[in-house]
């Protein structure tokens, strides 16, 4: 995970130069997300299609949970802000780049934020809950009895939001541990936003890499913690802004950084791990067999705790301030509501600045921790008593 000694940024820094010129979205054309998608759907969908989009629309209630889970959502454009009284939001469009039958390259601006068909090449498509369909050209989307659309779903491998804000974190954290990298050059201590960095690093590396891995083997795994730590943290941070960027409250996101630690694991892992795992030593043989399957198991709960942990911290947190802060717009009494929820929605917000840092120090924490696990010839009993307290 170290190329030359620097952070995995670095390989995503790459991914930079062939990303699409986005394409902005027409203000005039695009239509509120929350309010007008479903409403679209009842009008363009088989008679299966769910009737909920109209109350969605009228019950400020329903309009603020659509809301809610718009914002949890990955999405195929950036909106910086909204006009509901003329149903318009501004922003810019990002590429949509599908596998079907072909590469197909547009921009998300012909879907319209699913007010739209969008004919490429002689197909069609259209985005219903943030996830693009095949459709004919009148946009029809069948639903099964549970309200789910049924049409075949191209292989997306879209510029999404998500993406947008990795691969800014991941430039970010390039410049800053070259501009680092290069203020030593200059002397043994360093200069500008460099003096910032340093405790960190140094604090990562002897506060969780040297005691959980161990003095002679941390080394080698110092970039890939330190990548997590900083890519982590800086993405937790970027979600509280009003971009409405949730990355790491994207499951998809925290298992691909929880399976990245799995297999760093199991391919540095000795052959005292895996004696520990298949044949435990010190136990009766019948025990042996037992516990083996329950090993192998504990091997896949690891990396499961790591990435539910950090999904469900900062969704939660997500979910918390914006329902704090709908109360101005669902309560009768402005004088009263007002004054509560703005109150509330700070001490949140602070308590959300501290759960940004933290998860980043435990998910970086549990890394170290099962990978010196892997790495060491340790004492089964001691590590286990440690792992399971930390989890």
């Amino acid at each position: 995970m170290v190329i030359s000694n620097k952070p995995l940024s670095f390989i995503l820094a790459a991914f930079v130069a062939s990303l699409p010129i986005m394409g902005f979205a027409n203000p005039e054309n695009d239509t509120t997300h929350v309010q007008t998608e479903t409403a679209h759907e009842e009008k363009v969908v088989s008679h299966n299609a769910p009737e909920e989009g109209e109350h969605a629309a009228l019950d400020p209630k329903a309009k603020v949970d659509a809301f809610i889970d718009h914002h949890l959502q990955d999405s195929h454009d950036f909106v910086f802000f909204s006009d509901e009284k003329e149903n318009k939001h501004y922003g810019f469009s990002l590429p949509v780049i599908l596998i079907d039958g072909g590469l197909k390259i547009f921009s998300s601006s012909k879907l319209h934020h699913g007010e739209a068909v969008a004919e490429v090449d002689g197909n069609f498509y259209k985005l219903v809950h943030g996830k693009i369909y095949k459709t004919d050209a009148a946009g029809t989307i069948n639903f099964n009895e549970h309200g789910h659309p049924e049409n075949e779903k191209p292989l997306d491998f879209s510029i999404t939001k998500n993406v947008v804000s990795m691969l800014f974190v991941a430039v970010l954290l390039f410049l800053m541990f070259t501009a680092l990298a290069r203020s030593y050059k200059k002397g043994p201590i360093p200069t500008g936003f460099g003096r910032v960095l340093e405790p960190l690093i140094i604090f990562i590396r002897d506060e969780i890499a040297v005691p959980n891995i161990g003095e002679k083997k941390y080394r080698k795994y110092m970039g890939y913690l330190l990548t997590v730590f900083f890519f982590v943290w800086l993405l937790n941070l970027l979600g509280m802004t009003p971009l409405g960027i949730n990355v790491t409250g994207n499951i998809a996101i925290t298992v691909c950084l929880a399976a990245f630690t799995f297999i760093i694991t199991q391919f540095s892992a000795n052959k005292d791990y895996w004696g520990h795992i298949f044949w435990m030593p010190g136990v009766p043989v019948p025990m042996k067999i037992i516990l083996a399957p329950i090993e192998v198991l504990g091997t896949l709960t690891k990396p499961f705790a790591l990435l539910i942990r950090l999904y469900a911290n900062i969704t939660a947190g997500h979910v918390v301030i914006m329902s704090l802060i709908a109360m101005i717009f669902v309560g009768k009494n402005l004088a009263a509501d007002l004054p509560i929820s703005l109150g509330l929605t700070l001490f949140i917000s602070v308590i959300e600045v501290l759960v940004a840092f933290l998860q980043a120090f435990i998910f970086t924490m549990l890394s170290s921790l099962f990978i010196g696990m892997a790495v060491q010839d340790h004492d089964h009993a001691h590590h286990h008593e440690d792992e399971t307290a930390i989890i």
